[in-house]
């Protein structure tokens, strides 16, 4: 695959248009101008995504606005979380550890 090559099938219009309108919506004028904060690479600020990369970005920014946090251009990438990561905020540190711990690893605390 040569460089900034799709690495799948193109999203289709209706993905693109979705998430422009999000976009739009969060405060943003266009994809380049949500590079930064959407962590879009230099393909996707053109507006070319696969499908996946579409769906993953739609699903974080319609999980920001179900919880209230509106996205903006001083927001990065990685405070748009996902529905698992705010799934896993959810859940007590010591049951976490513990499931962790079931599984093999070694927990220590901070």
């Amino acid at each position: 695959m040569a460089f900034g090559q799709q690495s799948g099938p193109p999203a289709g219009h209706r993905q693109v248009k979705e998430l422009t309108e999000l976009l739009e919506a969060a405060g943003f004028s266009d994809f380049r101008d949500a590079r930064g904060a959407m962590g879009f690479t230099q393909r996707q600020a053109g507006g070319k995504f696969t499908t996946g990369e579409a769906d993953e970005f739609i699903e974080r920014l319609t999980a920001a606005a179900e919880v209230g946090q509106v996205p903006s251009a001083t927001m990065s990438a990685p405070a748009l979380k996902t529905s698992k990561d705010t799934a896993l905020q959810k859940i007590s540190s010591q049951r976490l550890a513990a499931e962790l711990q079931s599984r093999g690893w070694a927990v220590i605390e901070p």
